[in-house]
């Protein structure tokens, strides 16, 4: 008796399941919890909506996303929705189409290897440490980070000046960073930036409202 044939998987759940693989290959495997869940809601959207609000294909830019194309979501829901950036397509249009993406995004950094890393970082889907992924939003924050972590270690640490500083770039830093979830402290396999050089070094060094010399004796 002839075997009967297997059943096909439609192309759309093929490339979903690739793309889920694709990334707990790059992210580990690690259960999103509720609170999660809303979270990424509230700061993403789901692939499939953000397609049809601009009239692409989802199918085929899943296909660009396993090409290296364009990234990965930012996260997975724990109900297997792909989420990702509002601005998704943005770098894109801005360099004249996916085509030419990647020669646009790595010729911002003067060093051809950086631009490489920078390229492949951002096609991994994991710089959700931005409110607005662009090569001038990913340089700041380096810039940002380096200076804050550099600032506590002065010598002047504590004054006035170094103070007024120091909370200038942390709330620079705050402005282009979300508050992050749960989840992403478990891929990434610690604290966040935000975490190290938002919140630890406020609590650390607190804003001074106002600041009095001390009195000579």
């Amino acid at each position: 008796m002839p075997m009967a044939p297997e059943a096909t998987v439609p192309e759309t759940e093929h490339l979903k399941q690739q793309l889920a693989e694709r990334f707990r290959e790059v992210n580990g495997e690690h259960p999103m919890t509720a609170a999660d869940d809303a979270y990424v809601s509230a700061q993403f959207v789901v692939l499939e909506d953000l397609c049809a609000a601009h009239g692409r294909d989802t199918d085929a830019v899943r296909r660009l996303m396993l090409g290296g194309r364009l990234p990965l979501p930012g996260y997975l829901r724990s109900d297997g929705a792909e989420m990702v950036p509002a601005d998704l397509f943005a770098l894109a249009d801005e360099a004249g189409g996916v085509e030419l993406l990647e020669g646009w995004f790595t010729g911002h950094w003067a060093d051809p290897a950086a631009g490489e890393a920078e390229w492949n970082a951002y096609l991994s889907g994991r710089y959700v440490c931005l409110h607005s992924v662009t090569p001038a939003t990913i340089r700041r924050k380096d810039e940002l980070t380096a200076a804050i972590r550099a600032a506590t270690e002065e010598p002047d640490a504590g004054s006035a000046r170094w103070a007024a500083r120091l909370h200038a770039l942390v709330d620079e830093l705050d402005v282009l960073e979300p508050a992050f979830t749960a989840y992403d402290r478990l891929r990434f396999g610690g604290p966040t930036s935000r975490d190290t050089c938002v919140d630890a070094v406020r609590a650390r060094f607190p804003r001074r409202s106002s600041y009095a010399p001390p009195q000579r004796a």
